[in-house]
């Protein structure tokens, strides 16, 4: 996967139907355990709502995918929740509804719309990104070149992700995959071939 979407930042969108409070806190995760913990936590902020249900998605590709309807009727709250994140297309993000009853029931289709839909308006509310893959790649120069070199970096719209001074400077740069051999070239220009590059692994980052 090039790409992938997920959910700006953490937050809570409330929303009311029929008296019953339906509260979505969305939370980016890198793993189920970063999932599971962020479920954990709502619920421990929350000790006196009759439900707690969630999904998650996770993988750039949405391989692992999990649902609950924590006591819902079956297929009312997880499903209809993890099938509004894989319409949005958002990955590694972790959904919670925490319903609290207002007295009047509102039916397996109720149910269905304002779960779903409360995570759908918490995903317009809070807002998402896009994270590309790239290329982890370290530049080493000496002292008399990296500030400037530092400066070009930024100025051709690479991503400089860390600096470390020592006996030389090593830059760490992200690359699209398809930038790097031009990179190369570029940087052996720029730095009369005196700077050295070493390729690392894949990462994802904002566009």
């Amino acid at each position: 996967m090039e790409q992938y979407r997920t959910v700006a930042r953490e937050g809570v969108h409330e929303i009311e139907i029929n008296k019953s409070r339906f509260l979505c806190a969305l939370a980016p995760a890198a793993t189920e355990e970063e999932a599971q913990a962020f479920i954990a936590r709502v619920r421990k902020e929350h000790p006196t709502a009759r439900h707690h249900c969630f999904a998650y998605v996770l993988g750039a590709d949405g391989s692992v995918q999990k649902a609950s309807d924590d006591g819902e009727p079956g297929g009312t709250a997880g499903v209809p929740m993890l099938q509004m994140l894989l319409r949005r297309e958002v990955r590694y993000v972790v959904a919670v509804v925490t319903r609290y009853f207002g007295g009047v029931k509102l039916g397996a289709g109720g149910l269905i719309r304002a779960y779903g839909g409360a995570v759908g308006e918490a995903l317009d509310t809070l807002g998402t990104v896009t994270r590309h893959r790239f290329r982890l790649a370290t530049v080493t120069v000496d002292h008399q070149r990296a500030g400037k070199l530092e400066n070009d970096l930024r100025a051709t719209g690479r991503a400089v992700r860390e600096v470390a001074y020592g006996a030389e400077v090593r830059i760490e740069v992200g690359l699209p995959e398809a930038d790097v051999a031009g990179f190369r070239s570029w940087l052996a220009d720029t730095t009369a071939g005196t700077a050295r590059l070493e390729l690392g692994g894949e990462a994802y980052g904002a566009a």
